[in-house]
């Protein structure tokens, strides 16, 4: 079976780029645990756009949803929820989806995801 991947597409404005990648520094070894979890890479534009990308592989479709119902996940994502409703400015258009959250309200102003199967896939060629 092949593995699936996950990319999560946020929109992030210019000011809120260097508190979107220190949260996401910030949250390091939540996902690593999962089961089925592949990979991570969180892809920062170079070329004046404004989206980020949030590249997550995972052994089958089924890990991921497990991961996305789990306790780490849920309490994750609320806990930035309640740190942005605590600072007040919880309105951003974001709202369910938890990317990008934590003080201040949220990063991203929007989200999208992405699902691809891998069909093909190498790596560098060993001696």
């Amino acid at each position: 079976m092949p593995s699936v991947v996950k990319i999560n597409v946020l929109t992030v404005p210019e000011e809120m780029r260097r508190e979107l990648e220190q949260r996401f520094a910030g949250r390091a070894g939540m996902v690593e645990s999962a089961d089925g979890f592949e990979w991570f890479e969180l892809l920062r534009p170079v070329e004046g756009g404004d989206r980020y990308l949030v590249y997550t592989r995972w052994r089958s479709e089924e890990d991921f949803r497990r991961w996305q119902e789990s306790q780490a996940f849920q309490a994750g994502h609320a806990r930035a929820a309640a740190e942005a409703a605590a600072q007040g400015e919880n309105q951003g258009e974001n709202h369910g989806h938890g990317h990008g959250h934590g003080h201040g309200g949220p990063a991203a102003t929007g989200s999208e995801l992405w699902s691809f199967e891998v069909v093909e896939s190498s790596g560098p060629k060993e001696d």
